[in-house]
């Protein structure tokens, strides 16, 4: 099985470390961001399977973070 990798966009880093270390004992390749600029820029640079996003982040939010990524 190949190792999946998720982009994890949350500003929160209590639920930042939970989702993180519950993905990573599933066998997930987590890469973590808590801000949204820069979590639009891991994107990018990852590709991952799947992005968890929240919708209030400094820098830019995560319905901006969805057009981009859509619109890419």
């Amino acid at each position: 099985m190949t190792l999946r990798k998720i982009v994890i966009i949350e500003d929160e880093p209590d639920i930042l470390d939970a989702l993180s270390f519950s993905l990573k004992r599933e066998g997930f390749f987590v890469y973590a961001s808590s801000d949204g600029t820069e979590g639009l820029s891991l994107v990018r640079q990852v590709k991952p399977d799947l992005v968890v996003l929240d919708l209030m982040l400094p820098g830019l939010d995560g319905i901006e973070i969805c057009r981009s990524i859509k619109n890419s």
